[in-house]
């Protein structure tokens, strides 16, 4: 398990994995009537509940310092409320699969932002192998959502909305962490301010009754709230040991989870450009890993 925690890769291999359930979990949630907003609250809320839960069984507790709690909304609202709020009111008009492709943007825009703040700069190989996966993410946003059903472009452009977001925050969250701060208490936090902004909108906008639809769906709720703890569990370590620019190469693999998951078992169809882009998205994959290793391996040795 050590070994697993201190691995870049294996962090991004099973984040990313975990990450890619949401997608159908929420295309199944949401079908059943459950509104986007809602589903938004029960992963973070679920996930935050859950890792708070394991933070005091381990003797450990959340500080709430003023620096931690603006990390902790600040981070609430523009990685998870926002970009869940936008992800789930999506996939009912662009299908799983492809609003999980969306996620594969992300390391682009982070990487501009990275850039321009002067947060981490990627070798020429990581460089290269985001722009091979963001040729891939054009050829897939290209076909507009499932083969047959083009979908209007405004939830295209919601769909792209999601990226921009998650990059925002990407950045946010290397540049302001709270120093002493372990990766857990900051998923707990972040998670449970998240669901407090989300509860004050669910109540204002619906009404409690927006919760009932719920209970149609129980084993879903479940099977999401167990898959996102185990995925914020190792986000924030990944973010610690990779960076914000390689974090968000966790979107790579969870289109590739989502666009899989949408077509064997939710009968999602998709024309042989989007299949061909996803395939293209996998060699950026391995190149920006093979760059990431590189610049490890540098560090190490100049710090020798």
């Amino acid at each position: 398990m050590k070994l697993l925690w201190d691995s870049a890769i294996g962090l991004l291999v099973i984040t990313g994995g975990l990450l890619g359930l949401t997608l159908p979990f929420g295309k199944i949630a949401t079908a059943d009537g459950v509104p986007a907003m809602v589903w938004a609250f029960v992963i973070s809320f679920g996930a935050g509940g859950v890792l708070f839960l394991a933070l005091l069984l381990s003797g450990q507790r959340i500080r709430l310092t003023a620096h931690e709690l603006r990390y902790f909304f600040v981070t609430a609202a523009v990685s998870y409320a926002f970009p869940n709020l936008l992800m789930f009111s999506a996939i009912p008009h662009l299908g799983a699969g492809y609003t999980g492709i969306m996620f594969t943007l992300s390391p682009v825009v982070t990487l501009v932002f990275s850039i321009l703040l002067g947060v981490r700069r990627p070798n020429l190989l990581g460089v290269a192998g985001i722009a091979v996966g963001f040729v891939g993410a054009v050829m897939v946003a290209l076909t507009r959502g499932e083969a047959g059903q083009p979908a209007d472009y405004f939830w295209v452009a919601v769909g792209l909305l999601i990226p921009v977001s998650l990059a925002a925050g990407n950045i946010y969250r290397t540049v302001d962490w709270p120093q002493g701060t372990g990766p857990i208490e900051l998923a707990v936090g972040s998670h449970l301010a998240s669901a407090m902004l989300l509860l004050v909108g669910i109540v204002t906008l619906f009404g409690w009754q927006a919760f009932v639809p719920l209970g149609g769906v129980p084993l879903v709720v479940a099977g999401q709230v167990a898959s996102a703890s185990a995925m914020f569990a190792f986000f924030f370590r990944l973010q610690a040991v990779g960076g914000p620019v390689y974090l968000s190469q966790i979107g790579y693999v969870a289109a590739a989870v989502g666009l899989f998951a949408g077509t064997i078992f939710l009968g999602e169809h998709y024309q042989l450009l989007t299949w061909l882009g996803a395939v293209i998205i996998t060699a950026g994959v391995f190149i920006t890993t093979t760059a990431q290793s590189q610049v490890s391996a540098k560090a190490q040795s100049q710090a020798v």
